[in-house]
């Protein structure tokens, strides 16, 4: 399985944030799958790269021509695909992608990861989703979400979509566990939860 991970590109944050990330790394290798990131060096990306190649695991990288510069880019990658935009790098992410677990992150993290959501809802893939939830990193955004269904402005089915982890093993377990739905994946009821 290729798991796409979408995280912080930061250096200045919790060394939890960090453990947690190379943790994943590990399992994503020891389980023998490959890890599809933004290629950085650096912040939870890095670190999740630097945890899947402690354990000799396959790493594509994916980031745009422009981030080709000295110290920007992840030297251990097996495979780099280079694009020319910001917009193609997430395409190729999710193309190249069996499922997704989101690490704590920015507005560029916010972003992926509510793109890939809307995408799952639309019905253009039915990949798991994990968000791991590390020092409850996304439970402010959790509220909002829940605020907006609420409201009415999101079905309460888009709660189904992704699975929140806690661990990083609860998180590799859930995008692994994960099976497609049978029937049309735009049905938002059929992830209601009971």
């Amino acid at each position: 399985m290729k798991i796409c991970i979408y995280g912080a590109s930061g250096d200045e944050l919790a060394q939890e944030y960090f453990d947690a990330a190379q943790s994943l790394g590990r399992l994503i290798a020891e389980g023998g799958h490959s890890l599809v990131f933004g290629g950085g060096s650096r912040g939870l990306m890095g670190a999740c790269a630097r945890g899947a190649l402690s354990r000799g695991g396959e790493i594509v990288g994916v980031a745009p021509r422009f981030f080709d510069e000295p110290g920007i880019l992840f030297p251990g990658c097996s495979r780099f695909v280079f694009t020319e935009t910001m917009r193609e790098r997430k395409a190729v992410m999710e193309d190249l992608a069996d499922a997704f677990v989101v690490l704590p992150g920015g507005i560029g993290t916010f972003e992926e990861f509510l793109e890939t959501l809307t995408l799952k809802q639309l019905g253009r893939h039915d990949k798991p989703i994990a968000v791991l939830n590390t020092l409850s990193y996304y439970a402010d955004l959790l509220r909002m979400l829940e605020t907006a269904a609420s409201g009415g402005f999101l079905s309460r089915g888009c709660f189904g979509l992704f699975a929140l982890c806690e661990t990083p093993e609860e998180a590799l377990r859930q995008v692994c566990a994960a099976r497609p739905l049978s029937g049309s994946i735009r049905r938002l009821a059929d992830y209601t939860k009971n």
